[in-house]
């Protein structure tokens, strides 16, 4: 109605000032001396004898004025047809006054039905013709697919890569750094891990192993799936004075998924509360079955600390390997898969890789999603410079124009133009994907829409016009803009957040905990930036911009950065283990809720008899009261009830025990009291409740599983 009431008003204007035939001119309105009548004077041309004698006066033709054409198509949007129009939004809106479309629900972006495009142009004194339609010419596909599989007489035997699982603490990473003979644990933050590692380790038998240590805390899961789905095999770590945990059942899972088979590592058996052969029984009832139940898993009992049995461990794993007959072609082009990935300060963007066919070397051209890399450096685990690596190697690529995310599949194009063209034709189908998905919400949401409007206009249909625009505006009031004050309190209920992290998985995760947030209720949780990376002074103009706080895991900000945070009141929430992340994430999203009262109650009183005490002039109504529970204290809160109605609510007057004023009156004593509304009229049988009212900082519902 706003919209439409605007629109009239600017039709008149424009009318007014264009000499409008149906309104006088400005000038008939001006205020002119009584009395007078206008002076007109007539001019005429003489006429020269003889000029026109014999001729006829051929009457002037007026030239036909052209109307403006517009093309139009299906599906034009109201911004569309009057971008066509050469015309304003408001001049689209202006047009359809006085037709069956409801202005008030037009917007820039609505897409108009094909009778009110022809309609908008025919009133605004155009003529449309249809545009051409041009033919989209279709784009050639121009993606990379994995080789088709070599020749079998090509293949080599290769290393197994073995991806160590389990559930958080159960001795995973002291298990690798044992067959390392590393201090990895030692470095850990909380004693638990949280990226995905690639390691090699050569056996005292000579076999090599290609082991991948995966995070065993319950935010990681995309990193345990990934690991399973790039492995040969799986040693299942359980802890013997534990047993199967959610994480146990929850790797199991992954490997069964990427039908990987499993040797179960039972560690710990050094303690004295070990039972080995309870926790065979509990895989059991997980489709884990051992060789001593008659199955085909192999159980070894091992101590990661100590050193027992994990040279029988590294042979059952060996062995296992050339059961599965695990080659690889070293010839061909380079296929892969990214580990993780994280940018580093001296090299770059950098990404831990597992090479699965062919020979990675310096110069070669990689395609990972959309980010391609020419080859620069190559590292192993040790960070030790190596010229090439093979199927089944970890390497760490440097030379990456982006960083491709973990999990992405890495081929090897022949040259650089060919990783471009690959690059953009992904991104280009990404684009086409998203504009379908918007596409499809957009007519959902039309269709929801026109269907909601189809059944109010049939609901109103019987109620006269008047009757009809009261029922919308009463049907649409909670729709109308918030005061001013209530708009504040409805922005301090969202709390936007930056989350940076060392590596990709890392920021995953965290990503992967966000999603399960269900309590948008209370308060709502805005992800305005994720990235990879040390806090930047882009991350602080970005927080302070949308008045946001910056977590970071694993990661560090520079002292400049620091005080430019400080100074702009930006806090810095920095974490090196997930958990206490995610706990500090809680507290600040519940220092966001604003307290909830509590009322306890101090004393109880009953009312006995009804008096007036004259105060002046003024007569004052008195409850002569006996207290039943507790006492009354006059400092407090008190509400008046009578049956179950509470008839008032508010403080004491007066509270007088016998002839005294007193502030507190306790159990089993009579008082006479005098509410602040002095209007209101006691009877015995009422009800005098004192108590008092505390406020209690809320907690966020939201439980992120750990």
């Amino acid at each position: 109605m706003k919209r439409m009431a605007a629109l009239i008003g600017r039709t008149a204007v424009s009318c007014w000032h264009h000499g409008s035939p149906h309104l006088p001119p400005l000038s008939a309105w001006a205020p002119g001396p009584p009395y007078t009548c206008p002076q007109i004077r007539h001019l005429a041309a003489k006429q020269n004898k003889g000029q026109f004698k014999g001729q006829k006066i051929k009457p002037v033709k007026l030239e036909k004025q052209q109307k403006q054409e517009v093309e139009i198509k299906q599906r034009m949007t109201v911004s569309e047809l009057a971008k066509a129009m050469n015309k304003d939004i408001d001049h689209v809106y202006e047009a359809l006054l006085n037709t069956d479309v409801d202005l008030d629900e037009l917007e820039p972006d609505t897409v108009l039905e094909e009778k009110w495009i022809k309609e908008a142009v025919k009133r605004s004194g155009m003529k449309h013709k249809w545009a051409k339609l041009v033919e989209t010419k279709v784009r050639e596909n121009k993606d990379i697919q994995r080789q088709p599989p070599p020749d079998p007489a090509q293949l080599v035997p290769r290393a197994p890569v073995v991806t160590i699982m389990g559930h958080v603490d159960h001795g995973k990473t002291t298990l690798l750094d044992s067959l390392r003979k590393s201090q990895i644990a030692a470095q850990e933050a909380g004693g638990i891990t949280q990226h995905i590692g690639a390691f090699r380790v050569q056996l005292p038998t000579g076999e090599k192993i290609t082991f991948l240590d995966t995070p065993g805390h319950a935010a990681f899961s995309a990193m345990r799936a990934r690991g399973a789905m790039v492995t040969d095999i799986v040693i299942l770590v359980v802890a013997a004075d534990d047993g199967v945990m959610n994480q146990t059942i929850e790797s199991i899972q992954h490997a069964k998924k990427s039908k990987v088979p499993i040797i179960v590592a039972v560690n710990k058996c050094d303690k004295p509360q070990a039972d080995p052969q309870r926790v065979k029984e509990e895989l059991v009832g997980h489709d884990v079955v051992c060789e001593e139940f008659g199955g085909e898993t192999q159980a070894i009992h091992v101590s990661a600390l100590k050193g027992d049995n994990l040279l029988e461990l590294a042979e059952a794993t060996v062995t296992l390997a050339e059961v599965l007959e695990l080659k690889g072609d070293p010839t061909g082009l380079v296929e892969g898969i990214v580990i993780e990935s994280r940018s580093d300060k001296g090299k770059g963007p950098v990404t831990t890789a597992i090479i699965q066919h062919g020979t990675l070397r310096k110069g070669c051209t990689l395609v990972a999603g959309k980010c391609w890399a020419k080859v620069r450096f190559m590292f192993d685990e040790y960070n030790q410079a190596v010229s090439e690596a093979g199927p089944s190697i970890p390497v760490e690529i440097v030379g990456w124009k982006d960083l491709p995310s973990a999990g992405e599949e890495i081929l090897e194009v022949e040259s650089e133009q060919r990783a471009r063209e690959v690059v953009e034709w992904r991104s280009y189908m990404e684009e086409q994907d998203k504009m379908k998905e918007d596409q499809q919400a957009i007519e959902a949401k039309q269709k929801q829409h026109q269907e909601s409007y189809k059944k109010d206009r049939e609901s109103m249909a019987h109620l006269s016009w008047r009757q009809r625009r009261a029922a919308l505006y009463r049907a649409n009031k909670h729709k109308l803009s918030h005061r001013v004050s209530e708009k504040t309190e409805i922005e301090e209920l969202t709390l936007p957040i930056i989350v940076k992290g060392d590596v990709d998985g890392s920021v995953e995760a965290i990503l992967n905990i966000l999603e399960s947030y269900d309590a948008d209720d209370q308060c709502e949780l805005d992800v305005v930036h994720f990235g990879v990376g040390d806090i930047s002074e882009r991350d602080i103009n970005l927080a302070e911009t949308f008045s946001g706080i910056i977590y970071g895991f694993n990661v560090t900000a520079n002292k400049s950065v620091q005080q430019m945070a400080a100074k702009n009141g930006i806090p810095l929430r920095l974490h090196r283990v997930i958990y206490k992340l995610i706990d500090q994430l809680k507290d600040d999203l519940s220092s966001k809720l604003p307290p909830t009262t509590e009322e306890n109650i101090i004393g109880e009183a009953s009312v006995l008899a009804t008096f007036d005490v004259t105060v002046g002039k003024k007569k004052i109504p008195v409850a002569g009261c006996r207290v039943q529970k507790g006492q009354l204290d006059k400092k407090m809160k008190f509400r008046l009830i009578r049956g179950r109605n509470i008839l008032w609510e508010g403080s004491l007057t007066t509270l007088k025990h016998l002839k005294d004023d007193v502030l507190t009156v306790k159990t089993g004593m009579e008082c006479g009291l005098a509410l602040d509304n002095e209007e209101l009229e006691y009877k015995p049988g009422d009800e005098i409740i004192c108590y008092k009212e505390s406020e209690i900082k809320q907690k966020i519902s939201w439980d992120p599983g750990f």
